[in-house]
């Protein structure tokens, strides 16, 4: 009775806990909250300053006391506290009334994560004010979210490539088959635009600036006509402001070496089912929308390609549909040492 009641006051939250950004869903209510996994902290009160969008406009920006900190690295808690602090203002977000009980959280997490950082989202989760957690596997998550048939027996292959890692998975009778998860995602695409700019133009860029430039002119093939974009940043020799002009295929170059490690993982799983080879595969997050990925992975790959028509929503939309009812999806919950 006590645990009907529990259900019925608390509002469960699913949650797609990303290196780039978080999503939020609300039992009830869907998408509430898609917001970058930033906090700023005051440094002299050591309280949270900002958080997601506000304190994403202040990387690189902040006076010497506000510090921004990302506080995910490859799709798993870099620091713990910072990552609690952003929970507990996501929830605190995410629900419009009062609670009388706690919410019951689901979190989509890297396949490829290990038992200590399980339970490192698992405490921060409970910290930041969860009743009862729950972990999901990303690329199972991003199936479900998709409406892929995860329970059938016929195989099912996903590509989910977010901020800081990329999921490739086989998913059959609601478990995976063969998986692969390589820490290269997004950021590493941020990355290698900063590098290539300082390298080539002497011209330092913030994170943001390359993540602007991948998203307006980044490619992974040749364009005709090629897509121009001007950056400013900071020439590195007279330490002064200067324009520069970048074209679509110097991006495409300089994001290629990420580009081809995503190529090879997707080209090494075990022998393809004969469904896969005629369904193909399914792609999803936000790395699905650079331009040309997909023809370049059905180059690679001679398998059909399918981008979803909301590549960014689709693992935290599979974990709300998991929050619907557990029961009938416990058999896909990641179980660990707390459970």
């Amino acid at each position: 009775m006590f645990y009907k009641l529990a259900n019925f006051f608390a509002n469960d939250v699913a949650i797609d806990l990303g290196t780039a950004n978080t999503l939020v869903f609300v039992k009830g209510s869907g998408i509430v909250l898609n917001e970058p996994s930033v906090v700023a902290i005051d440094q002299t009160t050591k309280k949270v300053y900002a958080v997601g969008l506000e304190a994403k406009a202040m990387l690189g920006k902040t006076p010497d006391h506000i510090t921004a900190i990302r506080p995910m690295k490859d799709g798993v808690i870099a620091d713990f506290q910072i990552t609690e602090m952003m929970l507990r203002e996501f929830i605190r977000k995410s629900q419009k009334k009062k609670l009388f009980m706690r919410p019951r959280i689901v979190i989509a997490v890297p396949s490829g994560i290990t038992e200590v950082e399980k339970r490192a989202v698992r405490d921060s989760a409970e910290h930041a004010g969860a009743r009862e957690v729950f972990l999901i596997a990303e690329p199972i998550a991003a199936a479900i979210g998709v409406g892929l048939p995860v329970d059938k027996p016929s195989g099912n292959m996903i590509i989910d490539i977010g901020g800081g890692t990329t999921e490739i998975a086989v998913i059959a009778l609601d478990g995976i088959v063969a998986n692969s998860s390589i820490r290269v995602g997004g950021d590493e695409l941020d990355e290698a635009i900063v590098s290539y700019v300082k390298r080539s133009y002497n011209l330092l860029i913030g994170e943001q600036t390359a993540e602007q430039i991948k998203i307006k002119i980044g490619t992974a093939t040749k364009v005709d006509p090629q897509l121009e974009m001007e950056v400013k940043g900071r020439d590195l020799v007279a330490g002064i402001p200067k324009n520069v002009k970048l074209t679509s295929n110097e991006i495409r170059d300089a994001i290629s070496e990420p580009i081809s490690q995503i190529v090879d993982a997707l080209k090494t799983p075990p022998e393809l089912a004969a469904d896969i080879v005629d369904r193909g595969i399914v792609m999803t997050g936000g790395g699905a929308m650079l331009r040309g990925l997909d023809k370049l992975l059905k180059e690679e790959t001679n398998l059909p390609i399918n981008v979803v028509d909301d590549p960014l929503l689709c693992v935290v939309l599979g974990a709300g549909r998991v929050l619907d009812d557990l029961h009938m999806y416990d058999r896909i919950l990641m179980h660990g040492s707390h459970d």
